[in-house]
């Protein structure tokens, strides 16, 4: 039975992907046969991450190792495809870590402190979780078009929610070391504990907002 719970669980998960990924990667082939002289290799506006790698004069250019053509262009974005789909299932699966360390946390905090060894795994497991989700996002290579539509979209609010839970991890990190480490009277946990939740609320509604 739990083989087909973990069976259905991974199809859902990959019939999430599906519109994700399909929605932002374009099809250059089509592109041309339309308009072959007004087509642009790159968009007007990257992030700095995609710009470092894959910009006109990014490390990919630069050395060689893919120069800006209409042939790399193709294979970029079906790279891209596969990196954005990657990054939604490793998201699930930080999701589910970050849910298991907060359930072990809880009991800890609680004077269980038998847990703790589980508790340190647990979170070394979920950062190396979301730096990998993280990595795969940030340095995905660009699509064809940057978006830019007026309002509020989903989008947006990913973008938004990403800062949030990027900061949060960061001090959930940094809180931690000092609780490790401190000698002091000073009690971190609590000021760790809000870090921890605002990660994972955040990074929950990030994955949310790409359903609507």
């Amino acid at each position: 039975m739990r083989k087909n719970y973990f069976l259905l669980a991974f199809i859902f998960a990959l019939s999430l992907t599906k519109s994700f990924a399909q929605t932002d990667t374009l099809s250059l082939e089509s592109m041309l046969e339309e308009n072959p002289t007004e087509v642009k290799l790159l968009p007007d506006r990257m992030m700095p991450t995609q710009s470092l790698l894959w910009g006109k004069r990014g490390l990919m250019r630069i050395t060689g190792i893919s120069p800006l053509t209409e042939k790399n262009r193709t294979v970029e974005l079906k790279i891209r495809r596969t990196m954005l789909v990657t990054h939604q299932i490793v998201g699930y699966a930080t999701l589910a870590g970050m849910i298991a360390q907060g359930i072990v946390g809880a009991k800890l905090y609680n004077g269980n402190y038998e847990l703790k060894t589980l508790h340190e795994r647990l979170g070394t497991g979920v950062n190396i979780a979301y730096f990998t989700d993280a990595g795969l996002s940030l340095f995905s290579p660009p699509p064809l078009i940057s978006n830019r539509t007026k309002g509020v979209n989903s989008i947006k609010l990913h973008k938004g929610l990403a800062v949030i839970h990027l900061s949060a991890m960061i001090t959930t990190n940094i809180l931690s070391n000092r609780i490790a480490n401190s000698s002091s009277d000073t009690d971190f946990r609590p000021y760790h504990r809000a870090a921890a939740f605002t990660a994972f609320g955040a990074f929950a509604g990030a994955m949310l907002v790409m359903k609507f």
